[in-house]
């Protein structure tokens, strides 16, 4: 039971760290701008002849979403950290205390769907900008993308 409870735990410790290790690349080059890093829609919407209106209509939204990012990060980061400091009281405490790390483990869950639903927000907002027909495409060239990435991926892992 103890070792489910564990694993229950590190499960949003471990996504946390990945959500953190993606926020400390932004910008970086790669196959991370290809394939599902924080601009691999940038080359697709390119490929989109957007309109002047439209691309302002994109620029607009970025920036008007790059202070609260930031300050979401902040927060995101401090509470990483005292979520860390609560597993590492909870672990070295000398009973095990199965409600408190339940509750931990639900709280760092809520946090991560939270950060989620604000990127999938933040997405929609900015494919909503798009004509049907340039819908249609994006989904398009989107799938190209999936299927070029799932390539790279498998010769990576040698499969």
């Amino acid at each position: 039971m103890k070792r489910s409870v564990a694993i229950v735990l590190a499960m949003p410790l471990m996504l946390g760290s990945v959500y953190a290790m993606a926020d400390n690349h932004k910008g970086h080059h790669g196959d991370r701008d290809d394939c599902g890093g924080p601009r691999a829609d940038h080359g697709i919407f390119r490929s989109l002849d957007l309109t002047d209106a439209q691309k302002e209509k994109m620029r607009s939204l970025r920036e008007s979403n790059r202070d609260t990012m930031r300050e979401q990060m902040m927060q995101g980061r401090e509470a990483m950290q005292a979520n860390h400091d609560k597993m590492q009281a909870l672990m070295l405490a000398d009973n095990f205390d199965e409600n408190a790390v339940r509750e931990l483990a639900k709280q760092m869950s809520d946090q991560q769907i939270d950060r989620r639903v604000a990127m999938m927000k933040k997405r929609h907002d900015m494919l909503n900008i798009l004509t049907p027909e340039q819908k249609t495409q994006y989904k398009k060239l989107q799938a190209e993308r999936q299927a070029e990435c799932m390539a790279k991926w498998k010769e990576k892992s040698g499969e």
